[in-house]
């Protein structure tokens, strides 16, 4: 027996020699979920659903979950699974490993083919921070990243990406990788953007005096309380019916909830004050988001969530209708986040681009409404170092890929829309902006033009070659220079100058020319195509001293070029 054993151990090592971790795709998930905080314990059991998406067929596959959980059973068809599980070192989760279970099927799946898996698996999740200090990341720094737990008196996990608390499939990747984390976690949600979750979470009673909130960033249903051996537990049902959209996470804590203009603030104990705070930020950011956008709410039951994170130094996190963040902050913080959340919940969207873009836009227009332009393109400008690393990554030959129009990566949806919402205000104007989105309706949105006509039917022009570049496509970024100056004197008086532009990179833009003059200046706002030239006449009073193209409203990867001494010209 001993003997028949190890051969069937190493039959499952030569199968997963082979293994091909992404031939199946995850369709559904329905699972329950025990919460045991005072243990820092989770016990999962349930089935999921399985589709063989590669074009051989699949006699192996992969199930990974967090390495601080172990499988205690896998089912095929009412019967235990074969199977060898391994620790499979791999930065999707905050443990730098998976458990990873290879099964081993008694026939092989063909391509198209589903099948069913009943599964179980338990385990602690406390707080892990291996994979961040395991690479130089100071501790103190990688606990505010990493904050995924279940404890006593906060519980909150996010999911792949953070933790595998659901079972994944995914080949490793590693953290000194560039960008490779958020990358897998993209092609994850993009193979899974049909997939659906069904969860149904009960948490066991914190303590004599305070029973726990269940929340999650999914539609949540038919709360209970119940009587489970020593004392309560609380339960909740919550539903993902895209897993390309939202990373499906979970929250227990003793929380109080406060409603602001329909967004609920879910609060700690002794935070009453920094909620009522955030409420006011919502009070006085809703009525600019209404005059920018309009209200297209449809429905108040799914309401965004704004969830307090019991350290102010915790790194914010949004998915779905959820964003966990501190509550404490400068009121400009408070500001910014307010706005960002108004925005998701006053303009929804099935487009990532337009919903997530549209509300990292709002909060430039916030800054430049409270302040300056100025001040809000310094803001557009602190992002432009990470817009640069994600156009690196996104490079050749891997740029057509992923077009912002499906783009399932939300840093760079959020980083990349912001300038292309910005870059369309200063093309079109306000009015006619703000008419094209007051005009949107989210039922209307089943072609990706719908928006691009809305806007081009208000501002009167052509906006095609522009969605071509920055939406349906990813043509990467612009890179202008100055190449020649010619101020010509008026006999009227005053230059008439003209100014030649080229633009080495690959997408087009239009951009402010300006002059700048011994006192004041002249600005015009010039179009160039990706890989050409144009030029703008300029009228000036006297003979500038400099040019530049450009005022960071634009973002490319080298601005050193976009200034031009006239003094160096003959005239």
């Amino acid at each position: 027996m001993k003997f028949l054993c190890i051969i069937s151990v190493i039959a499952i090592s030569l199968s997963a020699h082979a293994l091909d971790r992404e031939a199946f795709t995850f369709t559904k998930y329905d699972l329950a979920v025990r919460v045991e905080p005072e243990q820092q314990r989770l016990a999962v059991r349930g089935k999921i659903m399985l589709r063989n998406d590669s074009e051989a067929p699949q006699r192996s596959l992969s199930l990974q979950i967090s390495s601080s959980l172990g499988w205690s059973s896998i089912r095929l068809e009412g019967k235990p699974a074969e199977f060898v599980s391994q620790i499979y070192t791999s930065d999707i989760d905050h443990t730098g490993a998976l458990s990873e279970a290879i099964v081993v099927l008694p026939t092989g799946v063909a391509p198209k083919q589903t099948i069913e898996l009943e599964v179980g698996y338990e385990g602690v999740i406390p707080q892990d921070t291996t994979r961040l200090t395991r690479i130089g990341v100071p501790a103190e720094t990688a606990k505010h990243s990493d904050w995924d737990q279940i404890g006593r008196s906060f519980t909150a996990v996010r999911g792949i990406g953070y933790v595998a608390w659901y079972p994944v499939s995914e080949e490793a990747v590693s953290l000194t990788d560039g960008n490779a984390v958020p990358g897998s976690v993209a092609r994850w949600k993009k193979r899974e953007s049909q997939g659906e979750m069904k969860v149904s979470i009960a948490a066991s009673r914190l303590s004599v005096e305070e029973s726990p909130e269940l929340l999650c960033n999914g539609t949540e249903s038919k709360r209970t309380t119940t009587e489970a051996g020593a004392g309560e537990s609380t339960g909740l049902d919550c539903s993902f019916n895209s897993l390309g959209e939202t990373i499906p996470t979970f929250v227990v804590a003793p929380y109080t909830e406060m409603d602001s203009n329909g967004i609920a603030i879910p609060y700690l104990p002794d935070h009453r004050t920094l909620a009522e705070n955030f409420g006011s930020a919502v009070e006085e950011v809703s009525p600019l988001v209404t005059k920018w956008f309009g209200d297209h709410r449809e429905s108040p039951q799914d309401k965004p969530k704004v969830i307090d994170l019991p350290d102010a130094k915790d790194a914010s996190f949004e998915s779905g209708n959820m964003l966990l963040t501190s509550l404490s902050g400068s009121d400009t913080k408070l500001l910014l986040t307010a706005t960002q959340q108004i925005s998701h919940a006053f303009f929804p969207s099935p487009r990532a681009w337009i919903h997530d873009g549209l509300a990292s836009y709002a909060q430039v227009r916030l800054i430049e409404e409270k302040e300056t332009r100025q001040a809000a393109i310094n803001y557009l400008q602190s992002h432009r170092a990470a817009l640069m690393d994600l156009e690196k990554v996104s490079g050749e030959p891997n740029r057509e890929k992923d077009p912002l129009v499906s783009s399932l990566d939300v840093f760079r949806i959020q980083t990349k829309s912001m300038y292309v919402w910005w870059m369309l205000h200063d093309m079109v104007g306000e009015n006619a902006l703000y008419a094209a989105l007051h005009n949107y309706k989210a039922s209307d949105d089943r072609d990706p033009s719908y928006m691009q006509k809305l806007i081009e039917a208000q501002a009167h022009r052509d906006l095609q070659w522009f969605f071509d570049d920055w939406v349906y496509h990813d043509r990467g970024l612009p890179d202008f220079r100055i190449i020649s100056v010619y101020p010509g004197a008026l006999a009227s008086g005053g230059y008439m100058v003209t100014v030649t532009v080229e633009n080495l990179g690959e997408a087009g833009a239009e951009v402010p020319v300006t002059l700048r003059l011994q006192s004041g200046e002249e600005s015009q706002r010039l179009t160039v195509p990706g890989k050409a030239k144009a030029s703008v006449r300029i009228q000036a009073a006297s003979l500038p001293q400099e040019v530049t193209v450009n005022d960071g409203s634009v973002p490319e990867p080298d601005t050193s070029n976009n200034g031009f001494k006239v003094e160096s010209v003959n005239h």
